[in-house]
């Protein structure tokens, strides 16, 4: 059987996927970069030494262990598909990438980090059928709260069209800024989950949500004066999660006023968050990946690289 690899190399995850059309089977093996304690994140600089230093092990590991003939390989060489968009740390899985495919004499195929959150969400969901439609997405991480305009084209298998987005804190920076202010250790989503699932509080933030365009920034201060006063960790981890819940409400109301009723999938990191999905799930009827397919992962890309292969 043949199978498709893909690589992802992301300011947080070095990652490795193999798909197998046959089988519609996935496996994949990913490591997250070190944070020191006390810090939020990674410069750039840092995250392309730690995949230097930690992509050869992996890839060792996975093609060591990965027994199918591989018919092409692709990588995410950038963030998104908008002109301009730039990070250094994706050259090291996308280097690597046409390196073993050059070795091995297949083609190299290149995607962005965020069409693989898209399409990785669409296989967790089992909705890789959405691939030749027009459909709705959310792609909200550490350095992204964009509301997507998804649709099939003829040469990078989908487009995602930036619609709407946070005009200030992205989603997943307000998590891990509001975790840090309550000495949870990075990246903060799951133990300020844990936390928030604790509390009691009936919170209904006000958001500022114009033109699909939400503001994040003022969350940060409020929980902060939260913290001031006195107000349980609980209490404050379920604000700042109700803070963004409205805030993607807001857009979401704005996706489906401008373009219908299309199908919706909510993908990234923060979207593995069971708060979050609970509530957007009932209300507006949008699929979310599973966890493994919504943080950092090379799945997508591994199905991508499928696609574009086999058309």
């Amino acid at each position: 059987m043949s199978a498709y690899i893909g690589f992802d190399t992301s300011n947080y995850t070095t990652s490795i996927a193999g798909y197998t059309p046959e089988t519609d089977g996935m496996c994949q093996i990913k490591k997250l970069l070190t944070v020191k304690e006390g810090e939020m994140g990674l410069r750039q600089n840092d995250a392309v030494f730690q995949h230097i230093r930690q992509l050869p092990e992996l890839a060792e590991q996975f093609l060591s262990g990965f027994p199918r003939i591989t018919a092409a390989v692709g990588a995410s060489e950038r963030p998104t598909q908008q002109d301009g968009s730039y990070m250094p740390c994706f050259l090291i899985g996308a280097s690597t990438a046409r390196t073993v495919a050059a070795t091995l004499g297949v083609p190299y195929y290149r995607f962005t980090h965020q069409q693989g959150h898209v399409a990785a969400a669409l296989y967790g969901t089992k909705h890789t059928e959405w691939l030749e439609r027009p459909f709705l997405a959310f792609h909200v991480s550490g350095g992204t709260t964009d509301a997507l305009l998804v649709e099939p084209d003829e040469q990078e298998i989908i487009r995602c069209t930036l619609v709407a987005h946070s005009l200030d804190l992205k989603a997943g920076q307000l998590v891990d800024r509001v975790g840090g202010m309550l000495g949870l250790r990075f990246p903060a989503g799951p133990e300020l989950e844990k936390l928030a699932l604790q509390a009691s509080g009936n919170y209904k933030p006000r958001i500022k949500v114009e033109n699909g365009g939400c503001h994040l920034s003022g969350v940060e201060n409020q929980c902060r004066k939260m913290l001031d006063d006195g107000t349980p960790p609980p209490e404050i981890a379920l604000f700042c999660l109700m803070s963004i819940y409205t805030a993607l409400q807001g857009m979401t109301q704005y996706l489906f006023a401008t373009y219908g009723d299309l199908p919706l999938v909510y993908a990234g990191g923060v979207m593995s968050n069971s708060i979050l999905k609970e509530k957007l799930s009932a209300e507006f009827g949008g699929v979310f990946a599973p966890p493994v397919y919504s943080a950092d992962n090379a799945a997508g890309i591994a199905l991508l690289t499928s696609v574009a292969h086999n058309r």
